[in-house]
């Protein structure tokens, strides 16, 4: 024993003696190795992470977690901007739940259901290799590479299904916002192995009405997310404006392409082919992904998983749904989620939004009955039964879930939707009824207002935070921020119903019809269907008069005649402006009331309209941006309303 304490000895020492000869004199050596082994022991999982080779060379960075001991385990794959490792960080626990517990991962059904979870970093971010191009288009007219990230996510699921012992070889993709738009890629051309899909809040047209425009208005308070998520490879680059108000950064930069000169985001291709394409050109209707699905066969089952109240994609799942269901004649391949909540809520709490309370965790509902079975179905080697609808939709203002054969459609048997017209009238008064002629009665016809671009209508309650994920988060609530300070204002048109007697329930898109006139050569309409509380509110009196918005959204004037080409409006002419507002599943109930607003601003979260016509919004100038005289109409044959969905046996 002496004898090998002896040998130990001499070699801790002959170590120590050599290691020191690599030490400059008068200096320490690190103590941090080149490379920490992490002790994978202790966890509950084993992390692999690799790079696997698309069909061009490029290696696209990839983290695989395996829970421990399973066999023939189904493949749960998101492919995201936002970096794998970051969203597959072990947490400072042993457990697999913990490291997936953030951005994108229904956790209790990604455990429970025993799933190999894989996340990968898309092409040209983080760990991956190649070139980063937002929302990278499908190979074609917008894209002559042979690589898209349905290839990509092809390359990688046949990698996947070859290389993971553990999986029976089936793939399910999900994956939300962003990671939305990717799962909706893998859909065309997909791989034989990947079994279903289910995009969540997806980026689908970033012009019509997901992030960038909505009917031609811009998103400019979307500017930071450009800039960090296209200057950089790791998002090191941060949007520092020094304005602790967006209302006030916005105002002093004058126009939205003004701000982006200032903080130099035309240094991202991103922000010039933006400032290239004001309109809804072939740039944007080419990769309008629910056009493109609507164009594909129908191999994969889908659940579209939507946001009454999404706050950043609120058009794209209605929109891919819309696109893709009358291909499925069996009506088993398509599913329609509608849930009460914002941006990707679905997989965390969702007891309430804001304000409003739903007096159960809507989303636990939904991952328990829903999401959990729906995956189990498709992927599981047995294929457990499911009892999903193929539309699963709450119902806002009772608070109870629905289950649909289609959707619009109210209920689930023995009764239909009717379009009816919620008419606008004198005295600011709102009812079904069509208006008359009263001219003799000595009623207005008309009500106008002036809208001042130097005093634009806030989208909320000031400072405007900015629109990001960092606290204090009010951000994912604006949607159902309370209306009454819009609704005191002298530019905002206020029109309101008597109290209801009975239920009233819509299901679908309320369709704006407006008559409406400007003193100017442009001009905005935002139009705002909302749902008055009674004053006082039994056992919540903090919901009294409360003015919840159902569904809202906005026009840009200039495109009244068609998305394609924007045309000047005839100053001071009556004209028709016609547009949809996102989907409601909604009950206003007896005590309560229906009022509509309409305004021409909706600031900072949209660009002014300078109201004076220039070929691109953008580039407008500060004499550019002029006071207009807006009217509405409310008179017969210049009538103006609300078409609302409305519910009847």
């Amino acid at each position: 024993m002496k004898t090998i304490l002896l040998l130990a000895t001499a070699s801790l020492l002959l170590a120590g003696a050599s290691f020191a000869q690599t030490v400059a004199p008068g200096s320490l050596p690190s103590e941090t190795p080149d490379v920490f082994k992490l002790a994978t022991d202790r966890l509950d999982y084993e992390r692999r992470d690799v790079m696997i080779p698309m069909r061009d060379g490029v290696k696209l960075h990839t983290v695989i977690l395996v829970p421990k001991g399973v066999k023939r385990a189904p493949i749960l794959l998101t492919r995201t901007p936002y970096d794998a490792t970051a969203m597959t960080s072990i947490n400072a626990t042993t457990h697999l739940a913990d490291a997936i517990d953030g951005y994108d991962h229904p956790v209790d059904v990604v455990i429970e259901g025993g799933y190999i979870r894989v996340v990968q970093d898309v092409r040209g971010k983080h760990g991956s290799e190649g070139d980063y191009v937002m929302n990278r288009p499908l190979k074609g007219p917008q894209n002559p590479t042979q690589v898209d990230h349905a290839t990509d996510t092809w390359d990688t699921i046949d990698w996947l299904v070859k290389n993971i012992p553990e999986t029976n070889g089936k793939v399910g993709i999900l994956g939300i916002s962003y990671d939305g738009f990717t799962t909706l890629e893998a859909l065309f051309n997909p791989h034989p192995a990947l079994k279903v899909a289910v995009p969540m809040n997806p980026m689908v047209d970033g012009w019509m009405g997901d992030d960038w425009f909505h009917n031609g208005a811009f998103r400019q308070q979307n500017m930071p997310y450009i800039y960090e998520q296209v200057g950089s490879r790791k998002n090191e680059e941060k949007w520092a404006s020094g304005v602790h108000d967006d209302y006030d950064l916005f105002m002093r930069a004058g126009s939205a392409g003004a701000l982006g000169s200032q903080m130099g985001l035309e240094q991202t291709g991103f922000w010039r082919k933006i400032l290239a394409h004001p309109d809804y050109d072939a740039f944007w209707s080419d990769q309008a992904v629910d056009k493109l699905l609507g164009k594909e066969p129908l191999k994969v089952p889908v659940m579209v998983v939507a946001g009454l109240w999404d706050q950043e994609d609120i058009y794209g799942a209605a929109a891919v749904y819309k696109a893709i269901e009358p291909k499925d004649t069996a009506n088993d391949k398509v599913f329609l989620v509608l849930g009460p909540w914002n941006h990707g809520q679905q997989i965390h709490d969702a007891a309430s939004l804001g304000a409003i309370k739903f007096g159960a965790d809507t989303a636990l509902e939904f991952r328990q009955d829903v999401l959990g079975p729906f995956l189990a179905h498709y992927l599981k080697d047995d294929a457990p039964a499911m009892d999903v609808a193929p539309v699963t939709a709450y119902e806002t203002g009772t608070n109870r879930w629905r289950k649909l054969e289609a959707w619009p459609s109210g209920c689930a048997k023995g009764c239909a939707i009717t379009p009816t017209p919620l008419y606008l009238h004198a005295g600011f008064k709102a009812d079904f009824v069509a208006p008359q002629a009263r001219e003799a009665a000595g009623e207005a016809t008309s009500d106008a207002y002036v809208s001042d671009p130097a005093k634009p209508v806030p989208y909320r309650a000031r400072p405007s935070q900015p629109t990001g994920y960092v606290p204090p988060l009010t951000w994912t609530q604006w949607l159902v921020d309370d209306q009454r300070e819009a609704s005191g204002r002298t530019d905002v048109l206020t029109y309101t119903t008597n109290v209801l007697t009975a239920p009233l329930k819509i299901s679908g898109e309320p369709i704006v019809n407006l008559t409406a006139a400007t003193s100017g050569t442009d001009g905005d309409w935002v139009v705002k269907l909302i749902d008055v509380y009674p004053d006082e509110v039994p056992g919540d009196p903090t919901m009294g008069g409360y003015q919840l918005p159902v569904a809202m959204d906005i026009l840009r004037g200039r495109y009244r005649e068609g998305f394609a080409q924007a045309k000047p409006i005839k100053a001071n002419a009556p004209l028709g402006y016609r547009f949809a507002l996102p989907n409601a599943n909604h009950v206003f109930l007896p005590g309560h009331r229906i009022m509509v607003q309409v305004q021409s601003s909706w600031f900072p979260l949209y660009d002014r309209n300078p109201q004076t016509f220039v070929p691109n919004i953008f580039l407008a100038k500060p004499a550019d941006y002029q006071k207009a005289t807006e009217t509405v109409f409310h008179a017969p044959g210049k009538a103006s309303f609300v078409e609302l969905p409305v519910v009847g046996k």
